[in-house]
C-alpha cells in the first residue's frame, strides 16, 4: 500500500476531506505524516485527532534556500516512508512553493488542488481573478505540480456556475465544496493505479 504524506500551511480543510474518506476505506493508501510549515496551523490538531503523525518544520525565519528548506521535509517524508517509489504527497493549502528539484525527485508524485478550471486563473486570488474578469463559470482542478505555477498536468476538474451576486465569499464557498469532493476522488485514481501520465496529459484507465 502506498504511503500519504500531506503538506499544509492552515486549517487543512482538504486535508480533512483526504483523511476522513481514508478512514471510510474509500481509499487504499495509508496517511502516515502531515507536514505543516506553521507551528500554529490548526490542521495539525484535526490530523492528530484522526491519527496521523505530525511534523513542523518552520519557515518563517528560515535562512536557507527553498531547496534547503525542502530537503527537510524530504528528510522526514522519507522517515515515514513516503518516497519516490512508494508515497504520494498532497498539498492542501500549503502557502510555499517548492523547489525544481523537490519536484523532480518525486516526478509525478505531487498533486495540488487550485480553485479555478486551470490554466485559467493560475496563482492567488483565482476566484477574484474569475469575478473581475467576468467569465460565467468557475471550479476546481486537481493537478500533478511541475516546477511551473499551476501548470501540471490536470487529473480532474469540476465545474461550478458563477451567480450574478456572487462575491469572492460565497464563489469560494461554493468552490470549497467541490474541492472536497474531487481531491479524494485524485488520491483515490492515485493510489488504484489509475494515472498515467503522457507529455501534459494525465489519463484515466
Amino acid at each position: 500500500m502506498l504511503n500519504l504524506g500531506i503538506l499544509i500551511s492552515g486549517r487543512g480543510s482538504n486535508m480533512e476531506s483526504i483523511l476522513k474518506s481514508i478512514k471510510k476505506k474509500k481509499i487504499p493508501i495509508k496517511p502516515v505524516v502531515v507536514i505543516s510549515n506553521k507551528p500554529n496551523a490548526k490542521g495539525l490538531k484535526i490530523a492528530e485527532k484522526l491519527g496521523v503523525n505530525v511534523e513542523v518544520i518552520e519557515s518563517k525565519g528560515f535562512k536557507g534556500s527553498r531547496w534547503q528548506y525542502d530537503k527537510k521535509i524530504i528528510e522526514i517524508l522519507t522517515k515515514y516512508g513516503v518516497t519516490q517509489k512508494n508515497g504520494l504527497v498532497c498539498l492542501a493549502g500549503f502557502m510555499r512553493i517548492i523547489s525544481p528539484e523537490f519536484v523532480k525527485k518525486y516526478k509525478n508524485r505531487i498533486i495540488n488542488i487550485h480553485p479555478a478550471l486551470l490554466p485559467a486563473f493560475p496563482g492567488l486570488d483565482s476566484q477574484k481573478q474569475a469575478l473581475d474578469y467576468g467569465v460565467k463559470y468557475s471550479g476546481c482542478t486537481v493537478h500533478f505540480v511541475d516546477s511551473g505555477m499551476d501548470t501540471g498536468a490536470i487529473i480532474i476538474q469540476s465545474i461550478v456556475k458563477i451567480k450574478e451576486n456572487d462575491t469572492e465569499e460565497t464563489l469560494s464557498k461554493r468552490i470549497l465544496k467541490e474541492e472536497h469532493r474531487i481531491y479524494p476522488e485524485a488520491v483515490n485514481l492515485f493510489a488504484r493505479k489509475k494515472i498515467n501520465v503522457s507529455k501534459r496529459r494525465a489519463i484515466i484507465s
